[in-house]
């Protein structure tokens, strides 16, 4: 099979993770940008990558990149693609832009411009234009100008990645299924202890957790991908891909909890849907009442971020955090993902790692706390560590 340049889409912070990812599915030429990889590989490694990447959020094909010089000129080089190529009548079609240039007031400019271009040439040689879904489109092609570097991608994705199609419910601050395979990946678990997520809210963590620990593609919930659609479509390719024997041995538990019965209510529908009913154990628990029920493993928990807290419930909510960690789960590796500055400082324990990431547009730290027999700061030191 011939070889192509791919780029892998993902969040701040996640680059190496996803680089990493691609590298062990076999691609080649994986090189981070920001917010994104670039890789190459066949046709079969699209597909795999689409169907196995816990990190990437959509994974697009470069198909021509030009300067723009005016406005004009968008319209001419976008007409220079042959469209038919990639796109039929009998299919529909929609547009995505990201654009950061003088040269254009907005993105939905860009878009139509490309667009007038794709149904101009079709109307040329076929009387007929295909029709724009932007809803559910058949096709979706993607174009990035930045500044007067323009470039036309397919997406190979269609929905999201984030969208695994295992979710039937959330709460008010869902975690993307990304960032929690992300946020596990970065922690280094080895799949070889316990996890454990003492705030679970609607179980992603716990979810991402035990696809990892099994070997479970993320893939394998999604009803279809955009290359499905795309005319060079290899069927038995993809086949290759979606038979391969992924699974792991686990042996050890996946445990969480949270103090709402109603938000532990989705987890369970949500952990049901995916089928992990058996794998992931749930307690309805304050975090004050949670109890280690085996040595050693690793936290990972994303407790609020106090936008909808006083001041006062904060900084008691994460000093609950920290006692409980420092009481029950010696020998553990803790992470804590917020934005709070104030909850980080009232854990009351020393950071060992500080990681920079983004959940939506919240600015947010990792933090890994490495929870040792009998080590407690003391309050000034805390402070001093955390700022």
């Amino acid at each position: 099979m011939e070889n192509y340049k791919y780029v892998a889409k993902t969040f701040a912070g996640l680059e190496g993770v996803l680089a990493k990812e691609l590298i062990d599915l076999g691609a080649s030429n994986v090189e981070e940008q920001r917010r994104a990889v670039s890789f190459e590989g066949d046709k079969e490694m699209l597909y795999r990558a689409n169907y196995c990447c816990r990190t990437a959020l959509r994974i697009l094909k470069p198909i021509y990149e030009f300067d723009v010089t005016n406005r004009d000129s968008l319209y001419e080089e976008a007409s220079k693609v042959d469209w038919t190529q990639y796109l039929t009548l009998g299919k529909t079609f929609a547009l995505d832009s990201v654009v950061t240039s003088d040269l254009f007031a907005n993105s939905m400019f860009v878009s139509l411009r490309v667009k007038d271009a794709i149904v101009d040439q079709f109307r040329k040689k076929y009387k007929k234009r295909p029709s724009v879904d932007p809803e559910n489109p058949d096709i979706k092609v993607h174009v990035h100008l930045m500044g007067n570097k323009c470039s036309l991608s397919l997406d190979s994705s269609g929905d999201a990645l984030y969208r695994r199609g295992y979710r039937l419910g959330q709460n008010d601050a869902p975690l993307s299924e990304v960032l929690a395979a992300g946020m596990i990946l970065l922690s280094g678990w080895d799949q070889n202890s316990a996890f454990v997520d003492p705030m679970c809210g609607s179980g992603t963590l716990l979810i991402e957790a035990a696809m990892i620990a099994y070997g479970i593609p993320p893939g394998v919930y999604r009803q279809s991908f955009g290359f499905e659609n795309w005319p060079d479509f290899d069927a038995d390719a993809f086949e290759n891909v979606y038979d391969d024997d992924y699974e792991k041995e686990f042996d050890y538990p996946i445990l969480g909890s949270d103090v709402h019965p109603g938000t532990l209510k989705i987890a369970e529908k949500n952990i049901r849907n995916a089928n992990l009913f058996k794998c992931i154990h749930l307690k309805h628990k304050d975090i004050r009442e949670v109890k280690c029920l085996v040595d050693g493993g690793t936290i990972i928990t994303n407790p609020p971020y106090g936008e909808r807290m006083k001041p006062n419930s904060l900084e008691h909510l994460y000093r609950s955090i920290g006692d409980t960690l420092k009481k029950e789960f010696a020998g553990y590796d803790a992470w804590i993902l917020s934005s709070s500055k104030e909850g980080f400082k009232s854990v009351g324990l020393r950071t060992s790692q500080k990681i920079k990431l983004f959940n939506g547009s919240l600015e947010c730290s990792f933090n890994h706390y490495e929870l040792y027999e009998g080590t407690k700061k003391r309050p000034s030191e805390t402070q001093e560590e955390e700022d």
